[in-house]
């Protein structure tokens, strides 16, 4: 009876892990003066791995654009940052196919005022559904789900980049005037 209620327990924190972003329900804790100027997404060299479904370069662009464009307009910084997204493999396994769905993508962030960019290495990340509900979600959700986990990881890093090295400080704040 104890194995079952652990691997019930196991299944409840797994399924939570995939859930959409629930926090762009919570009030936006601000990051910095960050102000969202472009979020630019290209897909050059987009991969289909293992055994996916095809989805296209224009439909995984539209979808990453609009996760991005949800998340991040919501700041109100008074300094402009641009955020640039290639998009470099995924994986939409069909539903009963053994797989994970996957989405692996390239950022940098650019200020926007300096013209340059503040991470001189794209930053890569790897966006994996560990228990997803394909039987249930279309491709499209599948889709959606990893594009707005992607934005939420891309903001987590841009947070902890502005607390480690202060990416989006107010530029004002040591200047004074006569």
């Amino acid at each position: 009876m104890l194995r079952y209620f652990a691997a019930l327990c196991a299944c409840v924190t797994l399924a939570a892990c995939n859930a959409p972003p629930a926090d762009l329900d919570d009030p936006v804790v601000a990051m910095g003066q960050f102000k969202l100027g472009h979020a630019e997404v290209v897909a050059p060299n987009l991969e289909k791995l293992l055994v996916s479904q095809e989805a296209s370069n224009e439909e995984w662009i539209a979808i990453v654009d609009a996760a991005l464009e949800q998340r991040f307009r919501r700041f109100e910084g008074t300094q402009f940052y641009h955020i640039g997204v290639s998009l470099e493999a995924y994986s939409l396994p069909q539903p009963f196919v053994p797989g994970k769905s996957a989405l692996a993508m390239r950022v940098t962030v650019w200020d926007d005022a300096a013209g340059k960019k503040l991470n001189e290495e794209t930053e890569l990340f790897h966006v994996i559904q560990i228990l997803e509900s394909r039987i249930s979600m279309s491709k499209e959700e599948v889709m959606i789900r990893a594009a707005e986990s992607g934005a939420l990881l891309i903001e987590k890093w841009m947070r902890e980049e502005h607390e480690a090295n202060g990416w989006f400080d107010d530029r004002s704040a040591g200047k004074t005037t006569q």
